[in-house]
């Protein structure tokens, strides 16, 4: 009888000891997968370091790249190498595997440097005095090899990187005088192959996957209006434009591609707001399509400036802020039909994250920070929270954390990170002294799984901490996975305080925190005073 009672207990400790060793192996895959994709580069005034991404094994990151002196530092679009400038002139390029140098390049007087997209090549901008010297050369980063040179007077936001590439590095071109040159990424020894003549070009954009087409802007000119036109790269394909979109009152113009190059956004600035409606001047948001389908306004149900524009990562969709305060936004399909509403608030900035799932929208700059998470897919809103002071935001490239920042020069105190979940509660918040950068390492998204997928491993990695730690000491308490962000408070001078505890005094409110002890203990007696008014009235009148 005992053999055949024991025999079931052993088949349900052997069941239990599977179940826990599948759990723990498919927690350890899942942990493994997000611990090795996810780095971010942080940047002081003493130099730069890497750190592991989230999920965090004990709650704080790990380095996995030491301090290294630096003015600036800089991933490559596809996240395989990383620039690396130091004070001396020196540039260094780290291969992102195993973050070891793998070339350096002496550029004295060096002002600006740029990283091609999969990391092929570096261009430098010299201070240059004569235009016989040429201060700008793209070298291999593989050789060290010099392989093109050509003089640029200034640098400029609309002139710098001289040399476009597309994401993978297929088409390769630059912006001169009245014409768009285009190269052999190849052999750029060769030098121009070809010539796209556009007369008047200030500003270009080419597409990013595939690099099939190209976007120039012609400013306004002696009574003819400005136009944005889309040409494809093929030589054979250039003697037309195949969409084109012209438009009064336009100083300055965005240029934002769709992941496809099918389809293209064109935010049309101008300086000055002839309705005096705006200080800053009025802005248009324009769409083309690359088959000449659609060229014109985007239509946006609230008057107002585009505050800002994002493509999703598909290409098939965009969302947009824009309006007077409170700002609205709104989803498009590529056929330019509104499929969402986000509703209104103090928004001027939106972020898509890379799996197109979650969305964004935020105040920073002049505004107090809010922030609103969307479920796209879902057609809901996950919560809201706050980052105030905010300089740079940035989704990790599995969709899942959003990241803030508040950096130097731009803000000079309450430096730090600040990272959130995919729903806005607080996930980890580090201050500094100075901070300058704060930046996720590029990884293509679809090297990780579905989104909803990644969200539940992550769930049962916690889950499973929490229940190791519990089966510790019973005085252990685990903290909290999701700290909810809280507020700091504004600073106020002391004659505002004061101001608020007598308005508070006077209008018989209950007191605030800000108050003083002297006011409380005045309020307290008044109470008092009242309350022995009252009853010998009531006596009285008894």
């Amino acid at each position: 009888m005992a053999s055949e009672d024991a025999s079931p207990s052993l088949d349900i400790l052997g069941a239990r000891s599977r179940f826990l060793v599948e759990s723990s192996v498919h927690f350890l895959f899942h942990f493994l997968i997000l611990f090795i994709f996810l780095l971010l580069s942080v940047r002081e005034p003493e130099g730069f370091f890497v750190w592991n991404g989230p999920p965090f094994s004990n709650g704080q990151p790990i380095v996995k790249l030491e301090r290294v002196p630096c003015t600036n530092v800089r991933f490559s679009e596809d996240g395989s190498r990383l620039m690396v400038m130091k004070s001396d002139s020196v540039i260094s390029i780290y291969d992102c595997d195993n973050f070891k140098e793998i070339r350096s390049f002496q550029v004295p007087n060096v002002a600006a440097a740029d990283l091609s997209p999969c990391g092929t090549y570096i261009q430098t901008f010299q201070k240059s005095s004569t235009p016989q010297e040429k201060n700008v050369i793209l070298w291999k980063t593989e050789t060290g090899e010099a392989v093109y040179q050509l003089f640029q007077k200034n640098m400029t936001k609309t002139t710098w990187p001289s040399i476009r590439f597309s994401s993978d590095e297929a088409v390769a071109c630059r912006m001169a005088t009245n014409e768009i040159q285009f190269f052999d990424t190849t052999d750029f020894p060769k030098g121009i192959l070809y010539r796209l003549r556009v007369p008047g070009v200030a500003a270009f954009e080419v597409s990013k996957a595939p690099g099939s087409h190209v976007a120039v802007f012609v400013p306004e000119s002696k009574g003819s209006p400005a136009s944005v036109q889309i040409y494809a790269c093929g030589k054979d394909l250039q003697s037309q434009p195949l969409a084109r979109r012209s438009f009064f009152r336009c100083s300055t113009v965005q240029l934002n591609w769709n992941r496809g190059s099918t389809g293209l956004l064109a935010v049309a600035q101008s300086d000055v707001d002839k309705t005096n409606q705006s200080y800053y001047g009025e802005s248009k948001l324009n769409y083309l399509t690359t088959d000449g389908t659609h060229e014109g306004l985007v239509p946006l149900r609230k008057e107002g400036p585009v505050h800002d524009v994002q493509w999703s990562y598909s290409g098939s969709e965009f969302a947009v802020v824009y309006g007077f305060m409170p700002a609205s936004a709104t989803i498009f399909n590529k056929k330019c039909r509104p499929i969402l509403e986000l509703g209104s608030g103090p928004y001027n900035t939106v972020r898509w994250n890379p799996k197109g799932k979650f969305l964004c929208l935020a105040g920073f700059g002049n505004l107090p920070g809010d922030m609103a998470f969307w479920d796209y897919v879902d057609g809901k809103q996950l919560g809201t929270t706050r980052a105030e002071c905010s300089v740079t935001s940035e989704w990790s490239p599995d969709g899942r954390y959003f990241m803030t920042a508040t950096t130097a020069p731009r803000l000079q105190i309450d430096n730090g990170i600040k990272i959130f979940h995919h729903n806005g509660s607080l996930f980890f918040k580090k201050m500094f002294d100075k901070l300058f950068q704060a930046e996720w390492k590029p990884v293509s998204p679809d090297k990780f799984g579905d989104i909803s997928e990644l969200i539940k491993s992550v769930g049962s990695l916690k889950v499973a901490e929490t229940k190791s730690q519990g089966s510790g000491s019973a005085s252990r308490k685990a903290a909290p996975s999701n700290p909810t962000a809280t507020k700091p408070a504004a600073y106020r001078p002391p004659h505002a305080k004061q101001a608020a505890a007598i308005q508070a005094e006077l209008l018989g409110e209950s007191p605030t925190p800000e108050m003083s002890k002297n006011a409380l203990r005045n309020k307290k007696k008044r109470e008092k005073q009242k309350e022995k008014k009252a009853a010998e009235a009531a006596a009285a009148g008894i």
